[in-house]
């Protein structure tokens, strides 16, 4: 069942996400070659604790960290520690806020120094295969309209769309229903309404689209071992259009 939040429910939410946004404006400030992921990890749960709220990845299904740290080929939910990152790697960092109940949560892959042409493209096409999804959140339209926006973007400009993991609901728990693929044919799916609250994050590969999880159980990486990026916003859907709750 999709949650239909009221407009207070939907300010508590905005709140989160602005937790999120000095999440990214400090790791955008610090993060540079051979910081450790761990380190990382350390700016985003004292920025989120230091505003009144609680890292929502630190605990859940047993995740051990703050935020999901993925450097290069791994795709999403990589494990902050030892890893130093190098220059021209390219950082996706996945933060979950809770703030007095209500629950935001986004992506931004951060570019290490000078990064690769084919790096650079592949993180300008995921986040307009973003845009083009969040801009799908439209009243009157289906869920699977954002799919295909997504999933039609990024396969125009020659890469692939994970299609093992996917957008979500959110808003009063971490996770809720829906789940958002990131392909898909338009024009199937509930019709979207007002106070629907959405986590949209294409993750967009270089190569293929198929991918594994390593033996650690969470970190997932391209199975050809190419380049990925992966790009979120949390948004709820209103009589006016699509807002993004974790602007920063």
């Amino acid at each position: 069942m999709i949650v239909i939040k009221s407009p207070d429910e939907i300010k508590r939410i905005r709140e989160a996400g602005r937790i999120i946004g000095k999440v990214f404006e400090k790791v955008k400030d610090f993060i540079e070659p051979g910081m450790a992921t761990a380190e990382i990890d350390g700016i985003v749960q004292s920025v989120i604790e230091k505003s009144g709220g609680r890292p929502a990845f630190k605990g859940y299904k047993g995740f051990p960290a703050s935020a999901c740290i993925s450097i290069n080929e791994e795709v999403v939910h990589g494990f902050p520690g030892p890893r130093k990152i190098r220059l021209g790697d390219i950082v996706g960092v996945d933060v979950g806020v809770e703030y007095k109940g209500y629950f935001a949560d986004a992506t931004i892959t951060f570019p290490v120094g000078k990064i690769s042409k084919q790096a650079v493209s592949l993180m300008d096409v995921t986040q307009k295969a973003l845009m083009a999804g969040i801009e799908k959140c439209v009243v009157g339209n289906r869920l699977s309209d954002i799919s295909h926006a997504i999933q039609v973007t990024a396969e125009g400009a020659g890469y692939s769309v994970v299609r093992d993991f996917v957008g979500h609901g959110v808003g009063l728990n971490l996770h809720e229903d829906p789940q958002i693929p990131n392909y898909g044919f338009p024009n199937s799916g509930p019709r979207l309404k007002a106070g629907m609250v959405f986590a949209i994050e294409p993750m967009v590969n270089l190569g293929g689209y198929r991918v594994k999880v390593l033996e650690n159980g969470w970190t997932v990486v391209t199975l050809d071992g190419s380049l990925s990026a992966h790009f979120e916003h949390t948004v709820a859907i209103t009589p006016e259009g699509p807002e993004i709750l974790t602007l920063w």
